[in-house]
């Protein structure tokens, strides 16, 4: 029997999804290298359909964070595991239509490239279309990066690489600074080993939003397999390496975040930092430094390693990944525990507390403390009024805390609240720009202003981004690049404890302190894990059901509110409609709250968890605290039955 002849009888005795059946036979027809047809004719002859449905029944598509997938099979082929590398690399990224390898990434740089030419062309221009691209220390990170930048310029375009890893937040401002028209990032986050993922950005240094994700989508699934061949072996010559030059110019800016630099000499502050194996040490390390903060780097994790070998999970906002650098801040005396994510764009902290000990804190209580220090701090320097000012505005998702939504009003500022991911909060700020652009004329050079000017010409003319963040521990402190950043986000929250210590404070007594002025706000999130093929119908199920037949009460609470954001038309505090997508809001009749939605970058189910009460005193707090935990502890497991529950329907 032939692998033809295998597959079909597979599909028709209903091992194989029709979709993965033709996709397999398009991968098939496109004449593979030997390595991935003998990997595919591997899995068909061990039987292993649903590994092969997994890799197969689907295109691997841009979500909320671009294209993320696996890049090792959880069943692996001899043939494109090879000979492994000193780093536990695989000779060959698994194949797949729904796995992230040279084909689908080549597929991927050729859509992005085409759609980058023909916006070009449409504004008449006759620049060769521009594309930098960074890299994390993931399996085939590295190679990637090389074949996209190769795939590029033998397409008639102009590539930058840099000459190693390089974060996340970096790439987005190098866009800005190379005046590029697209870039490229090459990391899966703080997902596990065996995943990366592609991050598409364009000209503004954000990642794609509408319409732009939608015509790159549709030029990448115009893209024919038989295409992809030519562009397999890198070729290198004419891309160009950035180096100290590109760090320098970042360094700099990212410097800016800190509001006011003597606050680090009223006090000596000593920081643990961990880059948990990632590429966070190439600046937050000297960032701090800079500013006069001790800094012990947790040595054992400092390297990049794609095998993360020190954590179950290289994610920041898990206690587990912070493990070490919490144990040598205990035994160094540490003030802070300050920790990036593989391509540093996220943060995540540990502080003291009044009896000493190191405690967590979530990424919407970091976000709460940044946003009420750094409004703080600007009035202070008269940047913005002491009043505050409609045209000023800090920037938060839907899924953020409401705190943030409090702390706003209190100091007179904007809340602008949108969709899940940075992009959103990017494209606000894009938004803001174009309004002083038009407003300043054709000879106004945005980037050349001096920050403070421009700061008041937004507030005259448009709308002045104080700050944004979102609950999944990304912050941005400013307008020069378009994405979190977890360097910055590090000095400014060192920039936060020393303020802190300097005061002879906690950081948790501040956060009391917050608490007392808006009242307690407590935060929850379910994760419901759905696998591959079938876990994707989960889903889908729990998303559709959720539209068809909404709750009507978890326990003994009623729904008050249920809001569809795929259907209903929803406006920000600017007016500007929200786009259509499958998130819920379910407000309950005591007054907490939660967001459903899929993951854009995970096989996962989200719920976001949201409670608040007022406190009188502080002598009331703490019973305050333990009553809201106790009732969104209830809550959480009633909401979590009853997705189960819809993905089981």
């Amino acid at each position: 029997m032939t692998l033809t002849d295998a597959i079909t009888a597979a599909t028709k005795a209903g091992h194989l999804l029709p979709a993965t059946a033709e996709n397999i036979a398009a991968f098939l027809a496109a004449k593979l290298p030997g390595w991935a047809e003998q990997s595919i004719a591997e899995l068909v002859s061990k039987g292993a359909w649903g590994e092969l449905n997994d890799r197969f029944y689907r295109f691997l598509e841009f979500g909320t964070g671009g294209m993320r997938g696996r890049t090792i099979g959880v069943v692996p082929a001899s043939a494109e595991t090879g000979t492994l590398s000193a780093t536990g690399s695989p000779e060959h990224a698994a194949i797949g239509s729904n796995m992230l390898n040279d084909f689908t990434l080549i597929r991927a740089v050729v859509g992005l490239h085409r759609y980058t030419a023909k916006y070009l062309a449409q504004k008449k221009s006759s620049a060769r279309p521009r594309l930098v691209i960074a890299h994390d220390v993931r399996h085939f990170s590295r190679h990637f990066s090389n074949l996209a930048a190769s795939t590029w310029t033998q397409l008639g375009g102009e590539a930058f690489v840099f000459d190693g890893p390089r974060p996340t937040p970096q790439l987005s401002y190098s866009v800005r600074w190379l005046k590029a028209h697209a870039g490229v990032v090459i990391t899966a986050s703080h997902n596990p080993p065996h995943d990366n993922g592609f991050k598409a950005y364009f000209d503004d240094g954000a990642q794609v939003v509408p319409p732009h994700d939608k015509g790159i989508v549709s030029e990448v699934n115009a893209v024919p397999l038989a295409e992809l061949g030519r562009f397999l072996a890198p070729k290198l010559d004419g891309v160009t390496t950035l180096g100290r030059d590109a760090d320098e110019a970042y360094l700099a800016v990212a410097a800016k975040a800190a509001l006011d630099v003597s606050v680090f000499k009223k006090t000596k502050l000593k920081v643990v930092f961990t880059n948990i194996h990632g590429t966070g040490a190439v600046h937050s390390l000297p960032l701090l430094k800079n500013a006069g903060c001790e800094v012990v780097p947790v040595p054992e994790q400092l390297a990049g390693d794609a095998r993360f070998p020190t954590v179950k999970s290289p994610n920041p906002e898990n206690a587990e990944a912070l493990s070490r650098a919490v144990a040598l801040a205990e035994r160094e005396g540490g003030d802070v525990v300050l920790a990036t994510d593989p391509d540093a764009d996220r943060m995540g902290c540990a502080v003291r507390n009044r009896a000493g000990k190191l405690e967590l804190l979530s990424g919407n209580q970091i976000g709460a403390l940044l946003t009420d220090y750094r409004l703080t701090k600007y009035k202070e320097l008269g940047w913005i009024p002491r009043e505050g000012s409609p045209r000023a505005a800090i920037i938060n998702t839907f899924v953020t805390t409401r705190l943030q939504d409090a702390i706003g009003r209190g100091h007179g500022v904007k809340v602008i609240n949108t969709l899940t991911g940075f992009k959103w909060i990017a494209a606000k700020m894009g938004g803001y720009e174009a309004q002083l652009r038009a407003a300043m004329g054709p000879g106004f050079d945005y980037e050349a202003t001096p920050f403070e000017q421009r700061a008041k010409l937004l507030q005259q003319h448009s709308t002045f981004y104080v700050f944004g963040t979102e609950e999944s521990y990304g912050y941005l402190p400013n307008d020069y690049l378009r994405d979190k950043d977890g360097n910055s986000a590090c000095l400014m929250f060192a920039e936060v404890c020393a303020w802190v210590k300097a005061r002879g404070l906690t950081v948790p007594e501040y956060l009391d302190e917050i608490f007392l002025r808006y009242g307690f706000y407590l935060e929850g999130v379910i994760n419901i894990y759905y696998e591959g093929a079938s876990g994707n119908a989960k889903i889908k199920r729990i998303l559709e059901t959720y539209r068809a037949s909404p709750p009507k009460a978890f326990g003994d609470v009623a729904v008050a509110k249920f809001q569809d954001f795929g259907r209903e038309d929803i406006r920000d505090a600017d007016g500007e409609l929200i786009p259509k997508q499958d998130l819920y809001v379910v407000t309950l009749a005591n007054g907490y709250s939660f967001a459903a939605r899929g993951s854009g970058t995970e096989p996962k189910m989200k719920f976001y968890l949201f409670a608040n009460e007022k406190v009188a005193s502080a002598a009331e707090l703490p019973a305050v605290k333990a009553r809201v935990r106790a009732t969104l502890d209830k809550l959480n497991k009633l909401i979590e039955a009853d997705a189960k529950a819809r993905a089981e329907s």
